[in-house]
Formats: C-alpha cells, sequence, structure tokens
C-alpha cells in the first residue's frame, strides 16, 4: 500500500509541475437578481467550452475570470435562477441580471462525465438540494435531511443492534445500503467498516456512514436517480449520491441548537461554524461541528417474562414490569472538522483543489437486560455489598473514526478540460462492552471488555479528460482503487469461554487484514443532434483482483418540449456492484435468545473451510439491468413537475443468509462444523437472489408565489411508489436443500421486499414574510410489513403514518436569528407489536414498536431552539 500510495503521489505531483499556461484576457462583471438587482453571491460562471474554467461571485456579486481568447460563452447560474449563456467579445465590465427560475433551471454536474447541465437538460432524474433547502427539513443530520426531502431515499434509527444501531442504514429506491453510491465533490467516499450483521433493514449490507458529514459543511446535494456504474463503477445500481462541500469567501456564520423530546428525553445540543475566506479567484471554506445526544427508552411494559416463561408474580417482575430494558435511540458525542481548498492559477487554465474532514463519534447503546433468573449472579462484580442482586443490563459502545483527504488539479490540456485527483479515506468502529461480565471466568471477569473492532479504508487516483467537438462532447477517464478490510480482536477475556454477556469478542480466528486492487477505465459521449434533441452513451470496463473482470454501459436520450419548457428523457444500463472485502471476510460470534433458550451464532467468511464444505461458491459481482423513463415541464417560470418510472432487475444478489442450524445428523458436514465451534447455527454470505424493483418518482414544484408585501410561499410535492420482488427461488446449496434447510426464510425475504415502506410522499410549504420564516412539512411513511420466519397467520403489516415538522423562524438584525422546530409536531408513534402468541415477535414484551421493518423511529416529538450568528 505504501509504495501505492508513493507512485500515485510522484505521478501527481509530475502532473501538477508540468502545468502552465498565460493568461490573455481579463473578464470581469457583477450577477444581480433581475428587479432588485440584488447582489447573487455564490452564482457560478464558466466557460462554455472549458467548463473547468470557472469561478463564482463574492460578497457583492463580483466576479473575474481570465480566458485564452476572446469571442467566448460564459454560462452564469444559480440556484433558483434561469440560468443565461452569453456571448463576450471584449472585455468590458459586465452587468448580468438573473431572472427567478425553477428548480429545473438548476446546473448540476453528476451525472454526466461531460459538461455540466441544467436539471431540465439532462436525460437522467436529479434532485438537486441546496443547503437552505436542507435546513427547512428541520433535521440537522445529512441522512434525516435527505430522507425528509428525497422520498425514494429511506433512512431510521436502530436499537438493540450492537453497532447497527451506531450507524443508520441509508438507502435509495429499497435496494440496500450497498447499491447506493456517495460522493464528495464528485469523488467516490470510503464506506464505513461495519456490516449490518443485525435484525434490521439493510441486514448483510455494508453503507457509508453519512453521520460523519457535517450538514453545515455542504453547500448543496445532487441525488441522481438512476444507475450510473458505466460512469462512476461499483455500487452505483440504485443511484448516487454527491454531496457538494461549501467553497470560497464567505461570512462565518455560527449555530446553535438544543431540544429534546416530550418524554424529557433525547436532549440534543448542536453547535457548528462555517466561515470562507477568498484566495485569489478561489477560496478556502472551513466547517467545525459538535454534536450530543441524549438517549431515548421506549420499551414495553409486559408485567411478565414470556420468553422465559416467568410469570409477573416474580418478585423483580413486580418491581421491573419493563423488564429492565432500554429501548430507543443511541447517546453520542459527535465531533466533526471540514475543509475545502480551490486555487485557480491567475489565468484560469488551472486549478489546485483539496477537501477532507475528519470526524470522531463516541457511542452508547444497550443490549437486553440480564435479569436475575437469566443470570443467576455477577459474583459480586457489577451489585454494591450489602445489596440484592437484581441483574444487569450490559452496555454496547463504539469509537467510530471517519477520515476523507482529496487532493487534485485541473487543468486545460490544449483543447482537453482534464482532472488528475488523489483520494484516500477510511473508516474504523472499535467496540467497547461494559457493565458485563463472562460468567465462564467468575469472580475474576472483569466489567468492561474491549471487544475488537473493524477497519475499512481505500486509496484511488483517477484521471479524467473531457472536451466539446461541434454538437459532440466526449469524456474518457481511469481510476486505480486499493481498498483494505481489517478486523482486530478484543481482549482475551472477551472471547474466553461464553465470552462478554451480550457481545463475545472478536477473536484471534477472526482477525484478518485483506486487501484488493481495481482498475477501471471509462468513456462517455454526448451527441446534441440538434438544439432539442441530444443522444448520450458511456462504457466502462473494471477489472477487480479478487473475483474478476466486468463490463457495464450505458445509453440515454432527451428531447427537449418547445421553447424549453419541458423534456422527455429515458436511460437504459447494465450496472454492477463488487461483493464488498466486509462480505467476503467478516467472521464473528453473536449470542441469541429464543424461546427462554440463550446460544452462540457463528457467522463464517466466504473463504472458510466450514463454508467451502458446505459447497458455496466464492463471492461474484451482482449485476444489474437498469431502465428509466420520465417526463419533465415547466407549466410557468414558477411552477414544474417531473415524473420518472424506472425498473432494475437485480441479479445475483449477495444474501446474509438466515440462521442455519444442524441436520440432527452428526455425521453431516453442517452438525460437525456447529459442534467443532460450539455454535447452535451458523450464518454466512451467498449469491443467491434475483429481484426485481420498479415505481415512479413525481416532484411538483411551485416556487416565488408573491403574496404581496414582501410575503412569499414555495410549496412542494414530491412522491416515491416503489416494489421490490424476489424473482424465482432462492438458490440454496444442494448439501442444504438436501436437508431441507431455508437458508432464508419468509422473515428475512421481508427485509428485502417490505422493510421499507412502499409509498412514501412529502408536501412542504416555505413561507417568508418580512423577517419572518415558516416551514410545514407533511411526510408520509407508507405501510411495512413484517413477516413470521415460517407462519403466514403471525405476519403484521404496520399502518401508514404522516409525520408533521414545523419550523419557525425569525430575523432579529442583519446578523442575528432565531429558530423554533418541532419535529413529529403531533406525537405520532408506529403501530404496536402484535404477537399472535409468538413470544420471539415482540422479545416476551421487550419491544412495543418494530425494530426488524422500520418507517421512521419511534421518539415522538422532539422540540428545538436556535439561533444563527454572523461574524
Amino acid at each position: 500500500m505504501k509504495q501505492s500510495i508513493s507512485r500515485l503521489l510522484v505521478s501527481m505531483s509530475f502532473i501538477l509541475m508540468t502545468v502552465a499556461s498565460v493568461a490573455q484576457v481579463t473578464l470581469s462583471g457583477k450577477v444581480l437578481e433581475s428587479g432588485t438587482s440584488e447582489p447573487l453571491i455564490g452564482a457560478t460562471v464558466y466557460e462554455v467550452n472549458n467548463t473547468s474554467n470557472g469561478t463564482a461571485t463574492d460578497l457583492d456579486g463580483s466576479f473575474t475570470l481570465q480566458v485564452a481568447s476572446l469571442p467566448t460563452r460564459l454560462v452564469i447560474s444559480y440556484t433558483g435562477y434561469q440560468s443565461q449563456t452569453i456571448e463576450v467579445t471584449d472585455a468590458a465590465m459586465m452587468s448580468i441580471s438573473l431572472d427567478l427560475g425553477t428548480t429545473l433551471d438548476e446546473i448540476v454536474i453528476t451525472g454526466s462525465r461531460g459538461k455540466p447541465r441544467s436539471i431540465l437538460d439532462s436525460p437522467v432524474p436529479i434532485d438537486n438540494i441546496n443547503a437552505a433547502e436542507l435546513m427547512t427539513s428541520g433535521q440537522r443530520t445529512v441522512e434525516q435531511m435527505i430522507n425528509y426531502k428525497v422520498p425514494s431515499y429511506n433512512s431510521s434509527n436502530q436499537t438493540i443492534s450492537d453497532a447497527t444501531a451506531h450507524f443508520d442504514p441509508s438507502e435509495l429506491r429499497n435496494l440496500g445500503p450497498s447499491r447506493t453510491l456517495v460522493l464528495i465533490n464528485g469523488k467516490r467516499k470510503n464506506q464505513s467498516a461495519l456490516v449490518y450483521v443485525n435484525d434490521t433493514p439493510g441486514k448483510g449490507e455494508v453503507g457509508t456512514d453519512m453521520k460523519s458529514i457535517p450538514a453545515a459543511a455542504i453547500e448543496r446535494i445532487e441525488v441522481l436517480r438512476d444507475g450510473a456504474s458505466a460512469q462512476y463503477g461499483s455500487d452505483a445500481i440504485a443511484g448516487v449520491i454527491n454531496i457538494i462541500l461549501k467553497d470560497g469567501g464567505n461570512d462565518g456564520v455560527v449555530n446553535f441548537e438544543t431540544g429534546a423530546t416530550t418524554q424529557g428525553d433525547g436532549f440534543q445540543f448542536n453547535a457548528d461554524f462555517n466561515k470562507g475566506w477568498q484566495i485569489g479567484n478561489g477560496g478556502f471554506n472551513l466547517t467545525g461541528n459538535f454534536f450530543h445526544q441524549d438517549l431515548t427508552n421506549r420499551a414495553g411494559e409486559p408485567g411478565s417474562d414470556a420468553l422465559f416463561g416467568v410469570a409477573g408474580s416474580n418478585p423483580w417482575i413486580q418491581d421491573n414490569p419493563d423488564l429492565g430494558m432500554t429501548i430507543g435511540q443511541p447517546a453520542y458525542d459527535k465531533y466533526s472538522l471540514f475543509g475545502n481548498l480551490t486555487l485557480p492559477n491567475a489565468s484560469g487554465t488551472n486549478e489546485i483543489y483539496a477537501s477532507g474532514g475528519y470526524t470522531y463519534r463516541d457511542s452508547k447503546s444497550f443490549a437486553l437486560y440480564r435479569a436475575p433468573y437469566w443470570v443467576t449472579t455477577d459474583f459480586g462484580l457489577l451489585t454494591e455489598q450489602g445489596r440484592t442482586y437484581q441483574g444487569f443490563q450490559p452496555t454496547f459502545e463504539t469509537d467510530i473514526d471517519d477520515i476523507t483527504i482529496t487532493i487534485g488539479d485541473r487543468f486545460d490540456m490544449g483543447a482537453w478540460d482534464a482532472d488528475v485527483s488523489f483520494t484516500t479515506g477510511q473508516n474504523s468502529v472499535d467496540y467497547t462492552v461494559d457493565n458485563s461480565i463472562n460468567v465462564d471466568l467468575g469472580s475474576a471477569s472483569p466489567t468492561t471488555f474491549n471487544t475488537g473492532g473493524y477497519r475499512f479504508g481505500h486509496i484511488l487516483g483517477n484521471v479524467d479528460v473531457s472536451r466539446s467537438i461541434d454538437a459532440f462532447t466526449l469524456s474518457l477517464g481511469a481510476e486505480i482503487r486499493r481498498e483494505q478490510f481489517e478486523a482486530v480482536a478484543g481482549q482475551e477475556e472477551s472471547y474466553t469461554g461464553s465470552g462478554a454477556q451480550s457481545f463475545p469478542g472478536l477473536q484471534p480466528s477472526n482477525e484478518l487484514k485483506k486487501n484488493r486492487n481495481n482498475f477501471g477505465i471509462y468513456a462517455g459521449l454526448d451527441w446534441d443532434i440538434s438544439e432539442s434533441f441530444l443522444l448520450g452513451g458511456a462504457i466502462r470496463f473494471e477489472d477487480y483482483s479478487d473475483f474478476g473482470s466486468n463490463v457495464s454501459w450505458k445509453v440515454n436520450a432527451r428531447q427537449l418540449l418547445g421553447n424549453n419548457m419541458g423534456a422527455i428523457r429515458a436511460s437504459v444500463s447494465t450496472g454492477f456492484r463488487a461483493p464488498s472485502l466486509h462480505q467476503i471476510y467478516l467472521s464473528n460470534i453473536q449470542t441469541l435468545v429464543s424461546g427462554g433458550t440463550v446460544s452462540n451464532q457463528g457467522t463464517f467468511n466466504n473463504e472458510s473451510d466450514v463454508v467451502r464444505g458446505l459447497g458455496i461458491d466464492a463471492l461474484d459481482a451482482e449485476t444489474a439491468l437498469n431502465f428509466t423513463a420520465g417526463l419533465t415541464f415547466k407549466l410557468t417560470n414558477k411552477i414544474n413537475f417531473s415524473l420518472d418510472y424506472y425498473n432494475i432487475s437485480l441479479d445475483d444478489r449477495v444474501l446474509f443468509t438466515g440462521e442455519v442450524g444442524g441436520t440432527g445428523n452428526p455425521s453431516n458436514s453442517l452438525d460437525m462444523a456447529l459442534a467443532a465451534f460450539d455454535v447452535t447455527s451458523i450464518k454466512f454470505f451467498i449469491n443467491a437472489m434475483d429481484t426485481k424493483t420498479e415505481g415512479l418518482d413525481f416532484v411538483l414544484n411551485f416556487n416565488d408565489i408573491s403574496l404581496g408585501n414582501s410575503n412569499q410561499l414555495d410549496l412542494i410535492f414530491a412522491l416515491n411508489a416503489n416494489n421490490t420482488d424476489i424473482e424465482g427461488t432462492i438458490q440454496t446449496p444442494d448439501i442444504l436443500e438436501n436437508a431441507g434447510i431455508n437458508i432464508f426464510n419468509r422473515k428475512e425475504q421481508s427485509r428485502v421486499t417490505s422493510a421499507r415502506p412502499d409509498l412514501k410522499f412529502t408536501v412542504g410549504s416555505n413561507w417568508t414574510l418580512g423577517d419572518f420564516t415558516a416551514s410545514l412539512n407533511n411526510t408520509y411513511f407508507g405501510e411495512v410489513t413484517w413477516q413470521h420466519a415460517s407462519n403466514l397467520s403471525l405476519d403484521q403489516t404496520f399502518g401508514a403514518k404522516v409525520i408533521t415538522d414545523l419550523i419557525l423562524g425569525y430575523r432579529l438584525s442583519d446578523d442575528v436569528s432565531v429558530d423554533l422546530t418541532i419535529n413529529n409536531l403531533f406525537d405520532v408513534y408506529p403501530d404496536v407489536i402484535e404477537t399472535g402468541g409468538d413470544v420471539v415477535t415482540d422479545l416476551g414484551g421487550r419491544f412495543r414498536y418494530p425494530w426488524e421493518v422500520n418507517q421512521f423511529g419511534f421518539n415522538g416529538a422532539i422540540y428545538k431552539i436556535g439561533a444563527t450568528i454572523k461574524l
């Protein structure tokens, strides 16, 4: 890995030192709002034939831009305004006025490796959400902001699920966290170190740690709702989320916010600052963030313990009708520091850039309470002397680090625009189990255990070039990437014997460090056949050192409607997802509780002798066929809508199986493996399922409705209808199928098909009256269905709910504003679990609300107050 880093740095340094250009013409001007002549701060100005040569307006709307020669054409754009393309024939001072426009006029860079296009011009569906819009969601973490702004995106808090409770599994189009690619400033963000192995949505998947990105650092988020493997490589099956960081100079801003639930728990405090410094035509932007969150508790109160067959007359249960449980969001502290630097040269033909950030958070959640009839003694280790032993509740604690760094250079290479970059990133999670014991060690047991952890990181280098030739835009590029996954064993006491209660530590046999390399090249071509008709295509070849190669392709088209009032668009593409190193090499042991029986379950990695002995092949790439067709239309300059249909066939999907128990035959290879490792069941990853996902996305915007006297209203309606079906049968290894074993039962299947809402929409309004602002958002979360492993009569569908968020703001002065946010205004909760007599469904009444399928969590109403101060 060190040699790879050295080669990339040497190559990059050589390119940076050899790029030079001479300025010929300096252009300058101001960008103003039409009608008011107010300066537009941060408007984008760039050359049509040299898209890497661009700049942004400063605090009074002014800009300067060096160009090689005249005449030239400039594009001027700003979010919420109609873009302009102007012909420049001399160096006279320019004054450019932009009219208010629709979201369809906004310029986006995601979805094409060539020149930027407006949302209207794009042949694929893209959402563009700026920082102000993100704030009107009323949420404070990035994954929840997107969750409440983009209906096809789902994310929710988890509970009693080990480390999964400290990451929120997030996904586009209900295709699982592994199939959404996340970029920062157009560069691939590393995935997290965690595999979601617990019984939650996204089980068996690997996602990106969205909590590691502070919202205050974000300029906008572009969400590409289309397959894009031919352009970006592995993982971009459901779509791409491109997070664009703030850059350039701006006034310093400090935000404070604090609040709690109406139950008096879940206290939170957020503080962040953002400041930008202009450096020539570029600048440096810095963001810092601290966030604190307390736990919540919404445990059930069954008054008896059917899971262990203990009646309510038990004295301990009479004193603890909730069985001692803490079920809710985890407590955590988060610290983030992000920066973004751009340094154009004087001629504007070369720009060195760098961006990156570091986030640390420490979190605490809880395991099942060990009642005194479950673990009968703590050997005096957790109970104060002189007090009666009352059992104990272990905590599951994590230390999570995430770092990402990109450096690069954009420059002219003759008629080509070039971009060379180097990116590195790593995510790590270390586990601690506290307030617990290892019963096999007796009084010698520790009460705090280091139970191990995981690391995942990548290093990649990219070279991208593009140019326009008449009506054609050609893009070419290459990427080399090295990934590494590491599992670190816990202390010996954490895994000796039965191990630490709640989570036996990772053992030396689980410890490993594995890596792989991959190389990809792509080519793309856009052909503007006429001013209204665009035809485009892309092809990408990828080669992985561990499983082989893949070729993905894409073809798209767009026809503008009369006077650029709308467009019809369509695309068809293939995609792929390489199995993650986590899924190939993960192994561990977890504690299970079922019907009063406590047992250990083993996860065996894909290369183990146990898995190979069951006839399971090495993991291979998932492949997809993606079709999208849609319509965008501007009814007026203030009203627009888009409607898109999508159909995604996904083959050889990687599954994390359900619990696979013994056959009852001691000579069977499965039974021998269970006995050898002292576990009652095993799990493993396998390519075993094909799925088909189809749905509709609809967005209607009604912007800048003037009500007179500085009274303005914006309205938005956005909807996603989604359905996923399993195609054919689950591909079960012969040894297990002949023994009548189902590796992916009905409960596991429901996590793929019905754990997320099949219908979700939001109705939002933003009202401005002078210094007063109000945002009201209503988000409809459709029903979700939990399926019992074997008994259809015990299935339960949890009904649809509407969550209402209210955000009120008032500007006290030019520099100070205050706000009140109420999340879940009407204190809505999911339907309660109905067990039908099956005690495992709610773990003997411990869970009141569903956790294996999830809509929006169960914290209830949250009230927050905040202030924003400009420095």
